[in-house]
């Protein structure tokens, strides 16, 4: 009986708290007229994930205008 009661509590999906909406704040803080652009208002994390989408970008452009540049000269 013990073990049925325990597996009776884990999988209940009831939540025993209450999670308090954060919802207002957050669009408090994304819709702040403060200069910086809503893909970095998230901090370093959003910072760094940019740099690295860009660094990629830049990356993979320049590595498709080389590849198009080899596949344009013919081979002897």
């Amino acid at each position: 009986q013990g073990v049925r009661q325990i597996s009776r509590r884990t999988i209940s999906t009831a939540s025993r708290r209450q999670l308090e909406n954060k919802v207002p704040e957050k669009q408090k803080f994304f819709q702040e007229d403060n200069g910086i652009p809503v893909y970095l208002k998230g901090g370093l994390m959003d910072s760094l994930l940019y740099k690295v989408t860009m660094g990629l970008t830049v990356f993979g452009t320049a590595y498709v205008v080389y590849q198009l540049g080899v596949a344009s000269m013919p081979k002897k």
